[in-house]
C-alpha cells in the first residue's frame, strides 16, 4: 500500500505518487466510495499524450460513469493491465493494486497535500 501522507492530490479526487519524473496515478478512496462498485475502466494507451485536467479515461460503476482527469501534462508510460481486467481493485485497494496509470511529466502543477485534500473532503 502506498503511504497516503506522501501523496499529492487533485480536487477531482485523484492521487499522485511521484518518483523522479513519473507520477503513478489513481483515484482516492473517497472517489471510489462515491462511485460505488466499479465494473469497467477505460484507460489511455501507453504513448498517449496527456494535458493537465483534460479527460484521459473513464471509470464506470453500477451507479455512474466518472471521468479520469490527467493531473499533469505528459505521456502515459504504463497502464495497470490488472485493473483493466479486475476493475473492482479500485474499490478494494485504490492506493495499492488499484492504481491506474503512470505518466512521465516535465513539470508538476499546483496540487494538494494530504491535509489539504482531507480538508476538501472533510476527512481530516
Amino acid at each position: 500500500m502506498i503511504e497516503r501522507q506522501g501523496l499529492l492530490y487533485t480536487k477531482e479526487h485523484e492521487w499522485l505518487a511521484i518518483e523522479g519524473d513519473v507520477a503513478t496515478i489513481g483515484i482516492t478512496e473517497y472517489a471510489a466510495e462515491k462511485l460505488g462498485d466499479v465494473v469497467y475502466v477505460d484507460l489511455p494507451s501507453v504513448g498517449t499524450k496527456t494535458t493537465y485536467m483534460k479527460i484521459c479515461g473513464e471509470i464506470e460503476s453500477t451507479k455512474s460513469v466518472g471521468e479520469l482527469y490527467a493531473p499533469v501534462d505528459g505521456e502515459v508510460v504504463e497502464i495497470n493491465e490488472t485493473v483493466s481486467s479486475n476493475p473492482e481493485l479500485i474499490n478494494h485497494d485504490p492506493f495499492g493494486a488499484g492504481w491506474l496509470i503512470k505518466i512521465r511529466f516535465s513539470e508538476l502543477p499546483e496540487l494538494l497535500n494530504h491535509s489539504e485534500y482531507a480538508a476538501l473532503t472533510d476527512e481530516g
